[in-house]
């Protein structure tokens, strides 16, 4: 199948016509080789002038390299805080007079709101503060209550589902420490819980007719008091329901934040139920996934930012591989690529693997490291 020796014309055209077919038909293959993250490919040699019209060569070659490629794709994802919730009032009412600012962090024991200049304080824990905790209850909501005492350093107490005289004594001390009236019991006048620290979003909630509820402001049991998030930034995004295996937990990204800064993440969460959006020309059923940096520390930027996510895939380790634009469609069936060598050109049938980052892997007889194939200049 050598075309070093053919005729110039018809080898100058004959070797076009095939590359066209080859690219023409690229997209079908990348399809059927998962996502394919394009980027710029590696940098081709241009062939001495005259020669590819002389001697048949190709415009530009490029080596064949051998190395890793991993298949992986991008999506669009905005940067936020996740777990958006309301923080309501949970005693028996009175005056408003302090509110955690909005865009502060609240962490364990500290101040969430001030009623009648006296601290709600947050704690850890997913069940919520629904009654006044004494000596003798029992329950999952004392566990989550002596875990947080436990957390700050308070002993001499069990931690399990019972309020002991112990536990009593630890809340006493607790008190204390706050300049609180020792009396051993706590009630959602004193505590609101949240699985970990908060942000706040919103410094008040909605008081109706656009109203915010503020400072000197009367509550109620129950009264929505702030809009809280997570502390932690993450980032969201969508896949089709067809691709929701291309993002399971655990999934390594890496994320593009606005100012170009390139941060490691893993997928922290995946959507249960698909949905269409509000985009009538797409409506494709997709899922809403979630990213948890490595080091949120370092995130930086404003929130409802766009950042891109790209999707770490399969590896394929220590294998060669070609510019995607080197492939030929053969007459025959098949795929081949054009070698060039001494001055001269010869196609050469190639096996195909994992398409990635603008190449395709490939083998075929006699191709190694450093082999110059035909590309388009």
């Amino acid at each position: 199948m050598s075309r070093g020796t053919s005729d110039p014309g018809a080898d100058g055209a004959r070797p076009l016509g095939r590359r066209r077919l080859g690219l023409a038909l690229l997209p079908l293959l990348a399809l059927a080789g998962g996502a394919v993250a394009v980027t710029a490919l590696a940098t081709p040699s241009e062939a001495p002038a005259g020669d590819a019209g002389a001697k048949g060569l190709p415009p530009a070659t490029a080596p064949v390299t051998r190395g890793d490629l991993t298949d992986s794709s991008r999506r669009d994802g905005t940067l936020g805080h996740p777990g958006e919730r309301k923080i309501n009032a949970g005693g028996p009412g009175g005056t408003l007079t302090w509110l955690a600012p909005t865009g502060s962090v609240v962490e364990r024991d500290e101040r969430v709101y001030e009623v009648d200049d006296e601290a709600v304080r947050l704690m850890y824990g997913d069940e919520p503060m629904y009654r006044t905790l004494k000596t003798g209850d029992k329950g999952k909501d004392v566990r989550q209550w002596e875990e947080n005492l436990a957390a700050l350093g308070y002993t001499g107490f069990d931690v399990d589902d019972e309020y002991t005289a112990k536990t009593a004594a630890a809340v006493e001390r607790w008190q204390k420490s706050h300049d609180l009236k020792a009396t051993g019991t706590v009630g959602p006048d004193r505590i609101a819980f949240a699985s970990s620290a908060v942000r706040v979003k919103e410094a008040g909630a909605d008081a109706g007719v656009g109203a915010r509820i503020a400072p000197g402001d009367r509550l109620s049991t129950g009264t929505p008091v702030l809009t809280v998030t997570g502390s932690e930034r993450v980032v969201t995004f969508e896949v089709p329901a067809s691709e929701a295996t291309s993002a399971t937990t655990g999934t390594k990204v890496t994320v593009t934040l606005p100012d170009g800064t390139r941060l490691p993440g893993r997928v922290s969460a995946v959507g249960r139920t698909a949905t269409v959006g509000d985009d009538p020309q797409d409506r494709t059923p997709k899922i809403d996934v979630t990213v948890a940096f490595d080091d949120p520390g370092k995130v930086k930027g404003v929130d409802q930012s766009p950042v891109t996510v790209e999707l770490t895939g399969e590896t394929r380790r220590d294998v060669l591989s070609v510019p995607v634009n080197a492939l030929l469609a053969l007459p025959d069936g098949g795929f081949g690529v054009q070698v060039v060598e001494n001055g001269t050109t010869r196609d050469v049938r190639v096996e195909l693997g994992m398409f990635a980052q603008g190449r395709v892997e490939i083998s075929g007889d006699g191709l190694r490291a450093g082999t110059k194939v035909g590309v388009p200049s």
